[in-house]
Formats: C-alpha cells, sequence, structure tokens
C-alpha cells in the first residue's frame, strides 16, 4: 500500500463530504455532488431561492475565501526542537512555535475531538495591535518569509489601522478559520473561551454563533478586569472586557470552583463540621414560583405547625429528612417563622462543593498579569497578559458534573505562556494529570522594547522561557513541602516543535507546453522526500498524518540489531505505528517484526524488495515512501 494515500489531502473537509455521500448517496456521481439532486432530498429543509440573498448572518468581504481557508491543507509540518524543553522523555505538555492557523490544521487528525477546553486572547483590533494577514494562496510560504525561515526577504509583521478599508473584514477573515478548526479539535462535551472587547466583541458573538450553534452559547461574560479608570479618562471609564464562552455540543450542566473569599463565608458550624466543613443557609420558602399545591404542606416544629407564605422549594419527604437530619435551621419572631436549610461547604465525603458560574466576574484585574511577568522575569517583559488566575478557573469548571482532572488544555494563541502556567499551577493545587498545548507566532519584538533589551527576540521565547520559570518555581515548591505529590507525578516538563515546510516533495501544476519542461519536472519527484531530510522530523510528520498524538510513547527495541525500528503507542489510538527509516531493511529486521492486528508500518519503498512488500503487506498495514 502507498504511503501517498497519508499526504494532507485527506482534510476535515473531504471526510464532511464522505459523510454526506453516506447520508445522501444518491447526490453523487461520479465521484461529484449533483447539487440539483442533493436538493430534491433536502427538500423542505431548503430555503426558498428567491430569498437567498436575505437569510440571517453575517457577511464581509473576503469570507467565502476564509471558509476555504478553514479547508485548504496545510504544506507544512511539525518538527522537534530537541534539548530546549524541560522532560522532554516523559512529559506530554507541548508548545508548537509557529502560525497559528497552519499549526491548527496539522494537529486536526490527531487530536480532533479530543481538546477538553480552549482559551485564546486572540488581537482585539484595536487599530495598533498585530493582525498577521493572511495569504490565501501560499500562506506557509508567507509565514516562513515573515520569520526569515526562507531564503527571500523577511516581511514585517503587520498592524489593522482604521483607516483601511476593510479594517473589520480583514479581523474576521483572520478568525473565522481558526474558529472553525478549533470546534473540529473539541470534544463532544468541550468549551471554548474567547477574551474580546467592544471592538469586536458583537462581530465576534455572530460568527461563534454560526461556528458553534446559538444552541451551544453558553455565555458573554463581563470580566471587571481594571480597579478603576485611569487619571485620563475623559468619557466613560471603560473598566471590563468579554469572555464568551461555547460548548460543541448541548451540555447539562457546568458549574465552577468555589474562590478563597465564596468558601469562608461556610463559617457556621455543627456536628458534622469534621466531614462537611462549615455551612450557609438558604431559604426553603418561595413566592416567586408558580403555584405547586404538592409544595404547602406543614412542618411540626415545637409542636407548632409551620406553614409557608405561599409554598416551600421541596417536596414534603425531602423536607422531613432534612428535619430528621439536624440540616434546617428554625427561627420564630413575633410570631412569624423563618425556615431555612444548611448549605455545607462539602458533600457527605468531603469534597469541597462546586458552584454555578457567574455572568460577573469581578477580577482577577490586569495588575495581577502584570505582577506576574514582573515576578518571573523582573522585568516587564510583556505588555497586558492576562492573568493566570483568570484561565484556571475557567480550566477547572466541570461540565456535566465529571470532575475528572485532567485532558487536553488548547490556547492557540499563546501570548506570553498564561495558560501553560495556570494549568500546571492548577495541576499542583489539585494534583490534576491536564496537559496543554501552546502555540505561538514567532512574532518579533520592537527593538526598543524591554523583552528585546533583556535578550529575548520572538514572543514565543518570552512564552517558552516562562514555562521554564514556572516549572522551576514550582518544583522549588514542592521540594518545600515534602510529600505533597509523594504518590503521583505532576508533570513540569514540555516538548518544542516548529512549523516548518513539510518532507515530502509538493507537486506544482505545470500549464506550459513544453515536454522537457515536464520531464524535468517529473525527474525531481523520483525521490518523494526534499533533499536533506531528516529521520527525526520525518517521524513527526508521520505521527501527524497516521493520527497520532505529538505525546506518542515512542521505543526502540533492542531485538532490532542492524536498522531503527521505532514503535509509537498512544492511548488514543488501537493500534500501533512501526516506522524504519533507514535506506535499507535488514531480512533479520524482518524476520523480528512482529505485529498485532491493525498495526501500521511505515518505511521507504526503496528500502524493500518487491518480495519483501507483498511478505510484510499479508502481517501488517504496510505504507511505503
Amino acid at each position: 500500500m502507498s504511503y501517498e494515500r497519508l499526504k494532507p489531502e485527506l482534510t476535515t473537509a473531504k471526510e464532511q463530504v464522505e459523510e454526506l455521500k453516506r447520508i445522501v448517496p444518491e447526490a453523487f456521481a461520479d465521484g461529484k455532488i449533483n447539487w440539483q439532486t442533493l436538493k430534491e432530498a433536502l427538500g423542505e429543509h431548503l430555503e426558498d431561492e428567491g430569498a437567498e440573498a436575505e437569510h440571517f448572518g453575517l457577511f464581509w468581504p473576503g469570507k467565502r475565501e476564509a471558509r476555504r481557508m478553514a479547508a485548504t491543507p496545510s504544506k507544512g509540518t511539525l518538527v522537534p526542537v530537541p534539548g530546549e524543553g524541560i522532560d522532554e522523555e516523559t512529559t506530554r505538555n507541548i508548545f508548537v512555535e509557529g502560525e497559528n492557523l497552519e499549526v491548527l490544521k496539522l494537529l486536526q487528525k490527531s487530536y480532533a475531538g479530543r481538546i477538553k477546553m480552549i482559551y485564546i486572547d486572540p488581537p482585539y483590533n484595536t487599530g495598533n495591535d498585530f493582525v498577521y494577514e493572511d495569504d490565501f494562496r501560499e500562506p506557509l510560504e508567507e509565514y516562513l518569509r515573515r520569520t526569515g525561515q526562507v531564503d527571500e526577504e523577511s516581511k514585517p509583521w503587520t498592524t489593522n489601522t482604521r483607516a483601511d478599508g476593510r479594517f473589520h473584514s480583514k479581523w474576521l477573515s483572520m478568525i473565522y478559520p481558526r474558529l472553525r478548526i478549533a470546534r473540529n479539535l473539541l470534544r463532544d462535551d468541550g468549551l471554548i473561551f474567547c477574551s474580546i472587547d467592544d471592538g469586536e466583541g458583537a462581530n465576534l458573538r455572530v460568527v461563534m454563533n454560526e461556528i458553534f450553534g446559538e444552541e451551544n452559547f453558553l455565555q458573554q461574560i463581563v470580566w471587571k478586569n481594571k480597579y478603576g479608570p485611569g487619571a485620563q479618562t475623559r468619557g466613560f471609564g471603560n473598566l471590563h472586557e468579554y469572555i464568551l464562552c461555547y460548548s460543541k455540543t448541548p451540555i447539562e450542566s457546568i458549574s465552577a470552583h468555589l474562590s478563597e473569599d465564596e468558601m469562608k463565608a461556610y463559617k457556621n458550624k455543627d456536628a458534622k463540621f469534621a466531614v462537611r466543613g462549615g455551612f450557609v443557609t438558604q431559604p426553603l420558602a418561595t413566592k416567586s414560583k408558580d403555584d405547586r399545591p404538592n409544595l404547602v404542606y406543614p412542618i411540626v416544629w415545637k409542636e407548632k405547625e409551620v406553614w409557608p407564605d405561599k409554598q416551600w422549594i421541596w417536596s414534603k419527604d425531602r423536607m422531613m429528612q432534612a428535619l430528621e437530619n439536624d440540616e434546617l435551621v428554625i427561627r420564630e419572631e413575633n410570631g412569624r417563622f423563618s425556615v431555612r436549610f444548611k448549605q455545607y461547604l462539602k458533600d457527605e465525603n468531603g469534597q469541597i462543593r462546586k458552584a454555578k458560574p457567574l455572568s460577573l466576574m469581578l477580577g482577577p484585574f490586569n495588575q495581577d498579569g502584570t505582577a506576574e511577568i514582573r515576578k518571573l522575569f523582573g522585568k516587564d517583559v510583556f505588555d497586558f497578559p492576562k492573568p493566570a488566575e483568570l484561565i484556571k478557573f475557567f480550566f477547572s469548571m466541570v461540565v456535566n458534573d465529571r470532575d475528572d482532572k485532567d485532558g487536553i488544555y488548547l490556547d492557540f494563541v499563546a501570548g506570553s505562556g498564561t495558560s501553560a502556567q495556570a494549568l500546571m499551577e492548577l495541576n499542583k493545587e489539585d494534583q490534576g494529570n491536564r496537559t496543554f498545548i501552546c502555540v505561538q507566532m514567532a512574532e518579533n519584538c520592537e527593538t526598543d522594547s524591554i523583552a528585546y533589551k533583556e535578550g529575548f527576540r520572538t514572543i514565543a521565547e518570552i512564552a517558552t522561557e516562562r514555562i521554564r520559570r514556572v516549572s522551576k518555581e514550582i518544583k522549588k515548591e514542592i521540594k518545600a513541602q515534602s510529600g505533597l505529590f509523594k504518590d503521583k507525578h505532576l508533570d513540569l516538563g514540555f516538548k518544542i516543535f516548529r512549523l516548518s515546510k513539510s518532507n515530502h516533495k509538493i507537486w506544482q501544476d505545470y500549464d506550459g507546453t513544453n515536454l522537457s519542461e515536464l520531464e524535468a519536472k517529473l525527474d525531481l519527484f523520483e525521490t518523494p522526500l526534499v533533499d536533506g531530510w531528516k529521520p527525526e522530523n520525518l517521524l513527526t510528520e508521520i505521527l501527524l498524518l497516521e493520527g497520532f498524538p505529538l505525546d506518542s510513547k515512542i521505543e526502540k527495541p533492542r531485538d532490532h540489531k542492524k536498522n531503527t525500528v521505532h514503535h509509537v503507542s498512544s492511548e488514543f489510538c488501537e493500534h500501533r505505528l512501526l516506522l524504519c527509516l533507514d535506506k535499507k531493511i535488514e531480512q533479520e529486521t524482518i524476520q523480528h517484526l512482529k505485529f498485532e492486528e491493525n498495526d501500521v508500518f511505515v518505511c521507504l519503498d526503496s528500502a524493500l524488495t518487491d518480495q519483501d512488500k507483498m511478505r510484510l503487506a499479508d502481517v501488517c498495514k504496510l505504507k511505503t515512501i
């Protein structure tokens, strides 16, 4: 079986077409969609064609191209950068330096439907901030030119000024394809949080409604992020931003951990304090709900009947059980009764209760984010970082009562690396096993900035150094608190990957008529790999193409003495991947290869004889390059 089928042409868009073909097979002929048949099959679900130009939605110049961009496969790959991370052999945390749209495309096959939560803090389009203007024809080449990774003259990062006639359109075309792919990456119960301000807040909400569905809108959180208006404020003092929260599919419930101030409110004590902690009281009578006759009944207290003014909120059975368990607080004053129930800090198993997250958040504040940077670096090497406590709050949320403290958390606009710090600190606090993927472009630091003077040339360098320093600080804290993680490993490492060109030659269509030129072009593809390819880089590319995540377990068994054979496995994949990228595979190696059902073996096509290919194809899924 040829390895050609693994190339990036297998995209989510193609998979969607295959699903459509499965549902409406009659709408396909010769591998193409027959639109008239498809319309007939959809019937009443189609909008009247006469109203096509008037249906509801957000439209802007470039939207069609932005939609295509989400489905256009990347021509790049990710290459490992060994030696710059921490605990690289054991960690599952990933940092990727690269243009985030290209990186998201490369992650699709390995991480589709596997990300638990996403947080991003994209450019707000203020007129001064960075906006990457995508080159829709050659996005990878454009990125490599801008970062000086190709020989052509590098281009500067740009700003989207308000004087531009397509000020909002450019921003929307930037954010749209990234959010489309982000949705593909989320688990069915996954959440995405996106920070924004008033500049693009309304447009972003309409775009996210389109991509995620209005039914999956959870909240537009108003976050008070400043203590007060600045001294130079002449109009309204702007003290807030927004965080839009969506789920991938409708969820049943969402809850959050109590803050320290909220826990302090549980100060009342009774005989259950040792197990359940303190309690607060909540009223049991209500006047606001619809009439429910079954909720109108008396409670007998000190030989007196206590009736609600209108009705109780609990059934009689539940009320009697609470009364018997001493979980009610009843008081009488001037002949009137107050009946309240005890709400404990902890449940019967000693687990601290959760709370409903609120649509209004008072802090943490921008100053807290700046203080975190200053504490780690000694100077303000990054402007306006989000505070780690903000992201930690989102990452700690519990969906559908599943408080599992694990999963993959993604930030593809990583900035200074706040999300990585938040996740590491959260794992330390609750002994969780969450892992992160952070993506940040190699955006240049201004030459007159504090960061540049401190030796940082790109924002990605600041982020990776921040993760190193946070890891070091947490390790110090754990060492000082001996026994904190005595029986459990805390992952404080990370691997670094960098966006680069594919190891496979990319075919460019030839429109000329010169036969000699065409033959010369074909001769270049006699071997499918680029000159100077490196095995470790090709290994990573094959992992992604085969759907194996970047933190897969890679082993090199010693019984393959004459060849290097990598055995790759992952909890997300039911089969193993075996790779040998040597120029020739010896007979002894072939004899020692042991395959399990559905295992895939990848090697160079020239490394095997035709006879060996036939033998291996009988015992595994053979794919050659």
